[in-house]
């Protein structure tokens, strides 16, 4: 490595934040990056370890050590070049994975892990202003058309991957814009949706086709579409005008809470808040937002999703916001000699959380009360672990004021329409019924037709679904053309 004992000199410096105060006026990124000094520090921390752990941590298996070293030389131009060898998108990853590569960091054993997710957000981020990235375009063309239903970071990774091999590729999206979930599901303050629409006119550069609008679903006949500006295109539609389709929509499913009361005004799923800010925030209009302008908002689920409900209520100016999670608070400090590499389980706090947040842990929710059909308070209960199981703990009822309600519990399945339409077959968690093995697969029961992302895996992390959607490329190239140059 560039500095053999960089990991006993230099100490793990993390990314910095504009202050709450500033943030909360708007809804733009807030981290500041390492500067070039920062990122060669931070890289010089790597250790010449032997097995790099991070590289298998990593969803998409990033080539850690070398981006490292190659930073820590200044060559930042290799450095992009090593790193979109294995992910299309580090500018996505960059900003919102949580870095399973630094749980898994040989350092993170007994020291702070390097800060690996800062460093490849420095090389992308330098990469873009040196205008490094460019499109890559595949002048021989196969004559094969292949569908991408979906234009999340599955639908996108795959799309621009078939398109580097030849392929002729469409992708469809049933929203205005493209990004699925990047676009309507995660805020602007964590990611601004320039990241997206660059990425898209690279890709159409590279021959990649974007229909918006269009959902693809069962139609009353079987008839050949050939006019893409309809609002609906048929499964039958897509099978018989291309030679491959692979379904990557997303886990849209949101989990409910059936209490007493969920039917009151002011009761909202995550997903029906979160999308409406994001297309406000990109000029669209609403009579009826969903808004938390001086409410007691309370939240229901400790996660991504929740931490997003928060910091978004802040934004609004809630009067107050409180976030559920129905598991006992966790550790501030894991026991690294018994998780690591893997992923562990201990107390994470947001950059939302520290913007303002009462965080509630072993509560459930009874009961939504109100008053004349709107929400105004939640009666909980405490729980505990008794015998393994999660129990309600007697007399500890309440109930908490809460003008708006934001359930954030997670996503059960993708929304069947587009399985069912397809006829794909499903597994018992409702998930596209697609194999992988040792030669890529992705495949379901249904001819020409393949399942990647959330929609073959359940919910999931955007770097799983890029490498699901560069997996799927892979394996309908080898099934187009019987061999595929792409990588796994």
């Amino acid at each position: 490595m560039g500095k053999v004992t960089g990991f006993m000199d230099f100490e793990r410096v993390e990314e910095a934040y504009l202050p709450p105060k500033e943030r909360l006026k708007n809804y733009k990124e807030f981290v500041i990056g390492l500067d070039d000094a920062g990122a060669k520090q931070q890289s010089a921390r790597c250790m010449d370890c032997g097995t790099p752990f991070c590289n298998s941590g990593c969803p998409v298996n990033n080539i850690i050590p070398d981006f490292n070293e190659l930073v820590f030389q200044g060559d930042w131009k290799n450095a992009i070049d090593v790193l979109h060898s294995t992910n299309n998108f580090p500018e996505f990853t960059g900003r919102i994975c949580p870095a399973p590569c630094e749980a898994a960091c040989t350092l993170n054993v007994n020291d702070d892990a390097v800060g690996i997710k800062s460093i490849e957000h420095a090389i992308i981020d330098r990469a873009w202003a040196e205008d490094w990235v460019q499109p890559v375009v595949n002048t021989h063309k196969t004559g094969k058309c292949i569908a991408v239903v979906g234009s999340g970071p599955a639908g996108l990774a795959a799309a621009q991957q078939l398109a580097r091999a030849g392929h002729d590729v469409t992708v469809f999206e049933k929203n205005d814009r493209v990004g699925g979930l990047l676009r309507y599901g995660i805020p602007d303050f964590k990611m601004e949706k320039v990241h997206i629409d660059r990425r898209v006119q690279q890709m159409q550069a590279e021959g990649v086709t974007f229909k918006t609008g269009v959902l693809v679903a069962g139609m009353p006949n079987d008839s050949v579409v050939t006019n893409w500006s309809k609002e609906t295109v048929s499964p039958q539609a897509l099978t018989a005008q291309f030679d491959a389709v692979l379904l990557t929509g997303g886990s849209e499913q949101s989990r409910d809470l059936p209490v007493k009361g969920r039917d009151l005004a002011g009761v909202h799923f995550a997903m029906e808040m979160l999308p409406q800010q994001n297309k406000v925030n990109a000029g669209d209009e609403f009579k009826t937002q969903i808004r938390a302008d001086g409410k007691h908002v309370v939240v229901i689920g400790g996660g991504d999703t929740g931490s997003d409900c928060v910091g978004t209520s802040n934004r609004h100016g809630a009067a107050s916001v409180t976030q559920f999670e129905l598991m006992a608070q966790p550790p501030d400090q894991e026991d690294k000699p018994l998780v690591w590499p893997y992923w562990p389980i201990k107390l994470r706090t947001s950059s939302s959380h520290a913007e303002g947040c009462v965080r509630e842990f072993a509560i459930a929710t009874k009961e939504f009360v109100g008053e004349k059909g709107h929400v105004t308070g939640v009666k909980t209960v405490r729980l505990e672990l008794t015998d393994g199981k999660m129990t309600e703990v007697a007399g500890s009822e309440q109930l908490l004021k809460a003008d708006l309600v934001l359930l954030a519990m997670g996503f059960a399945n993708p929304v069947p329409t587009v399985l069912d339409a397809f006829g794909v077959n499903k597994d018992m968690r409702g998930n596209a019924q697609a194999s992988v093995d040792e030669e890529g697969g992705y495949y379901t029961n249904v001819d020409k037709v393949f399942a990647a992302g959330d929609m073959r895996r359940g919910q999931s992390l955007v770097v799983w679904a890029i490498r699901e959607g560069r997996q799927a490329a892979r394996a309908i190239d080898q099934y187009l053309m019987g061999v595929s140059v792409l990588p796994r």
